[in-house]
């Protein structure tokens, strides 16, 4: 899994048949502090998150098996939108 914000929205009008009616939102992964990492990518949305929203993703096979008659083409899922985030530190 990973940890990211959502940054913007995607609209497609025309797309595989079994992904109509999914929202596709862009999100920028981060670290736990909130410093952005990669690039963003698309995920697909089912729990109502929006632009603002700190996520967690989940990416590959386990997205793609979000259903469970079949296998969609998708390679990332929101599946959460996050509270909070706590990290202990070690003392050195």
């Amino acid at each position: 899994m990973q940890v990211g914000t959502v940054v913007g929205n995607v609209w497609a009008t025309r797309k595989e048949d079994h992904l109509t009616g999914l929202k596709f939102l862009f999100v920028q992964p981060e670290l736990p502090n909130g410093t952005p990492i990669n690039v963003p990518f698309i995920a697909v949305d089912r729990i109502g998150s929006g632009v603002g929203d700190k996520v967690m993703v989940t990416i590959g096979s386990a997205a793609a098996n979000m259903e469970t008659d079949s296998k969609l083409p998708i390679d990332a899922l929101i599946i959460g939108i996050i509270d909070s985030i706590d990290v202990e530190r070690g003392g050195a």
